[in-house]
């Protein structure tokens, strides 16, 4: 490895940043990270910080999963490569898939199509929902729903569904046939509603109107996370997600639920559907499939969705997608260990418990602090503070608040992500009580500096 000097002399010089503009990356070069143990992370400097960002929602075995880097090291000594594209496969996607089966078997998902990543699951169920209706003789329904402020990913596609706009505008015009509506966001909505159960009767009736106004007849599916990630971890009220699998099965429209992050624990569940007891037809997964360890991902398809395509005979339901490292030997190893780790550890109970007390220490944290306007969370170890210049007009914050807190954290031994004015917690789900009261504990010292 170069030294410490090389790499800040050349930080941000060479390669451009995701989420990122590439002169302020210059002007502020992003942390230098060199090494991570179990749930924290060092950086070049020799500074180690517990990670409460997780990677990037998915570290969720933390750093020191020696199954998962053992199977890695296995696989690359038996076979590193091969392509599972028409006429060769490989033990280890065999493998896989049906351990994806099993696990997501209460979920009604019995198939996989295996991807490089979250944005290639999405893309792969959208284009795998339009082809289901051509395939029942139902050409014309092509459209997407999703919820405003959800997040799928940066393929266009994926992209087009967004409800953020921050992830738009530069690149628009996006895919035609792409609508969204109100998310169940109880601190900002257009409905000025603050009960969370009427929200969501409010915002069900909202998407109704929209399959109304589109024609239920010209919608393929409707896309959403069970809890809102990147847009500020939204949790719905418990009725809503039912309200909009009823709708969609009534209208004959198929439910995606986007689980690049709720997957696999996050939410203190198994899946984030099951935790809000719904079976959807296609889910997308990836990020904690491999710990973060290798780029993988998969679309698990419904039993429903998969017998119109494998009882097809006119030749429509041919899968003509798929990525080069599709069903990639090394990363459906590095799922094998991990999945089989997370139902070792049964990893979703602690997320639950050690999310609980998150949630409860951040709401202590707002009533210290003028400067948090909202704590979302509850659902699992994934929450959010919301930073306001005023609570009675919910004003956001100057944008350079929250760097502030993330910087103090940082030097107190947390590592906390900054999206807009939110502060995010995503940390691995095998935290301890004690992760949890440092967390808080740089949280605040953060606030109180800022």
């Amino acid at each position: 490895m170069k030294d410490s000097n090389f790499l800040k002399e050349n930080n941000a010089r060479h390669f451009w940043h995701p989420m990122a503009h590439p002169a302020d990356s210059q002007k502020n070069p992003p942390t230098i990270l060199t090494g991570g143990e179990g749930v924290h992370i060092v950086d070049v400097d020799g500074h180690r910080a517990l990670d409460a960002v997780g990677g990037l929602w998915n570290v969720n075995l933390g750093y020191s999963c020696e199954p998962v880097k053992q199977a890695i090291a296995d696989q690359l000594n038996a076979l590193p490569y091969y392509s599972t594209f028409r006429g060769t496969s490989n033990d280890k996607a065999i493998e896989l898939s049906y351990e994806l089966a099993q696990f997501f078997e209460a979920d009604g998902l019995t198939r996989a199509f295996f991807t490089s990543g979250g944005s290639d699951s999405v893309e792969i169920a959208l284009k795998m929902a339009r082809q289901y209706h051509k395939v029942r003789g139902e050409a014309g329904r092509t459209k997407f729903i999703s919820l405003k402020q959800g997040y799928h990913g940066t393929h266009f596609a994926a992209a087009s569904v967004n409800g953020n706009q921050k992830f738009r505008a530069a690149y628009e015009p996006m895919m035609p046939g792409c609508f969204h509506v109100p998310s169940p966001w109880t601190y900002r909505n257009p409905f000025d509603e603050t009960d969370p159960e009427r929200l969501a009767q409010l915002c069900v009736k909202a998407l109704e109107a929209e399959i109304a106004f589109q024609g239920a007849g010209t919608v393929a599916a409707f896309i959403m996370e069970p809890v809102l990630g990147a847009g500020g971890v939204i949790p719905p009220h418990k009725s809503f997600m039912p309200m909009v699998r009823e709708l969609c099965s009534k209208h004959g429209i198929l439910l995606i639920s986007d689980e690049i992050i709720t997957a696999f624990g996050r939410t203190g569940s198994e899946s984030g559907a099951r935790h809000w007891g719904v079976q959807p037809d296609i889910m997308t997964t990836a990020k904690a499939i491999t710990n973060g360890y290798f780029p993988f991902g998969a679309a698990m398809i419904s039993g429903a969705v998969a017998e119109v395509f494998e009882s097809d005979t006119t030749g429509k339901a041919s899968v003509d997608q798929g990525y080069t490292y599709s069903g990639h030997p090394v990363g459906a190893a590095a799922a094998l260990a991990a999945l089989s780790e997370i139902k070792r550890l049964r990893i979703w109970e602690n997320a639950a418990a050690r999310g609980d007390e998150l949630f409860a220490g951040l709401q202590k944290l707002k009533e210290k602090h003028d400067i948090v306007g909202d704590v979302r969370g509850g659902e699992g170890l994934m929450s959010a503070l919301e930073l306001v210049s005023d609570r009675d007009s919910k004003t956001p914050i100057a944008k350079h608040v929250p760097l502030q807190v993330q910087k103090a954290a940082y030097e107190d031994g947390v590592m906390v992500r900054v999206s807009g004015n939110n502060i995010i917690l995503s940390p691995p789900l095998i935290i301890t009580t004690d992760d949890v009261n440092k967390i808080l504990s740089a949280l605040d010292n953060g606030l109180s500096a800022a």
